[in-house]
């Protein structure tokens, strides 16, 4: 039965295709340092997260800098692909970005770069937070970065090409390797299930599959990535590859253009997110899709939870008003809520989810939070196996799983 979800028409303008490209500079500029009039500017460094991202936080830059016409906000926007080797990058020419919406932070804690949270925001924006979201920001019991979006991972299936093969939409793993590996027989260029193992984002398709077969990638404490329950989904991940039940190359695609390919109609199964659907409306409105749990080894519920933040660093306390200023004004309800709308994804405030609870679009990963699991993303040691994904795990298409896991697990530990 075909999906009819919808963001409405802000979300489908801004979510057409979730190309990673870096953007370049952007929005509202000022001086950096002010001008003469006394003006502080605030450089705001971010992530791509959909061709309307730069547009979208042009729109906040504009009306946040009528409402402070003293403080300029100066706009960078990256590709996830370059996000982290940038902000290294300033860090080391002394430049860091005064705020930085990432990923992996727990470093930056350690190095004393960032403010608490509690130091740049209001008690009533601050108390606004889901609490679950704020204490996994938290190091040592103080957050230092806040909660931007959260998301989860849900499978989407393509309903035509599963009953053309004759399969249902699958709840573990050996339903989805007999499903995926029927649909990939049909020909024509259509490949069962669509896995991305490729730089962009292997951590996540990682997760997928070694949390899904029970593992996990460890706690705030250690990183474990070469454990005998991780090579079991990676195992899993190698007998798909094998089956010939995924896409030609698994090792080296990347998440957003195969998620086209889904769209297009040509891949029967791919796991994906909120925002998949305004994609889907934009690009194939008349896809016959659904969106189900992501299957695991033995059908227990799981997903991928992801919460990208907000964090401030401490390059000039003269800034520290304006960064505060800037916050307050983005999480007021009528800022924050057509932001998140526009992107398609999950608000990380009480008064947000409050508006946002009649959405139908996002109600498939309502559902499945409750059973998300989260990236360590507070150990110290979590951006190196962030890292150590991207650059090594693809190397499952031709190595030993086993291998890939020492080699991921070996990257760690030398920091």
């Amino acid at each position: 039965m075909k999906k009819s979800l919808r963001f409405g028409a802000v979300a489908l303008a801004a979510t057409a295709t979730l190309t990673l490209a870096s953007c370049g500079f952007g929005g509202s500029t000022g001086d950096s340092g002010g001008d003469a009039g006394g003006s502080t500017t605030l450089d705001l460094l971010v992530p791509s997260y959909s061709d309307g991202t730069k547009a979208n936080w042009e729109t906040v830059i504009e009306g946040f800098e009528k409402a402070n016409p003293d403080i300029k906000v100066k706009l960078e926007v990256q590709s996830w692909d370059n996000l982290e080797k940038v902000v290294s990058t300033k860090i080391q020419a002394g430049e860091a970005p005064d705020i930085y919406n990432g990923g992996p932070f727990a470093g930056f804690v350690g190095d004393e770069l960032l403010y608490p949270v509690k130091d740049v925001v209001s008690d009533d924006v601050y108390s606004d937070f889901q609490e679950s979201f704020l204490k996994n920001a938290e190091v040592d019991g103080t957050a230092y970065a806040l909660p931007l979006i959260a998301s989860a991972r849900a499978l989407f299936v393509n309903n035509a090409l599963l009953d053309q093969a004759g399969v249902e939409a699958p709840t573990n793993w050996d339903e989805l390797l007999d499903a995926a590996t029927k649909v990939s027989a049909l020909g024509g260029g259509v490949a069962g299930y669509g896995m991305p193992l490729g730089s962009e984002e292997a951590q996540a398709e990682a997760a997928v599959w070694l949390w899904g077969g029970g593992g996990s990638f460890g706690d705030a404490s250690e990183i474990t990535i070469d454990t005998p329950e991780n090579l079991v989904g990676a195992e899993q991940i190698k007998k798909m590859i094998d089956a010939g039940a995924t896409q030609a190359d698994p090792g080296s695609t990347q998440r957003s253009p195969l998620m086209d390919i889904f769209i297009q109609g040509k891949i029967g199964m791919q796991v994906g997110l909120p925002p998949t659907v305004g994609q889907i409306a934009e690009g194939n409105p008349d896809l016959d899709y659904s969106i189900v749990p992501i299957p695991t080894k033995d059908g227990s519920p799981f997903t991928l939870g992801v919460m990208d933040q907000l964090m401030a660093f401490q390059n000039d306390d003269d800034k520290k008003d304006a960064i505060t200023k800037f916050f307050d004004y983005y999480y007021s309800a009528d800022v924050y809520v057509p932001w998140v709308q526009a992107e398609g994804f999950l608000p990380v405030t009480k008064s947000g989810a409050e508006q946002l609870s009649g959405e139908e679009a996002l109600k498939p990963f309502l559902d499945v939070l409750p059973d998300a699991q989260f990236y360590p993303s507070t150990n110290p040691k979590w951006s190196a196996a962030d890292g150590a994904f991207k650059s090594l795990f693809g190397q499952l298409q031709d190595q030993p799983a086993a291998d890939v896991l020492k080699q991921i697990q070996a990257q760690v530990d030398a920091g």
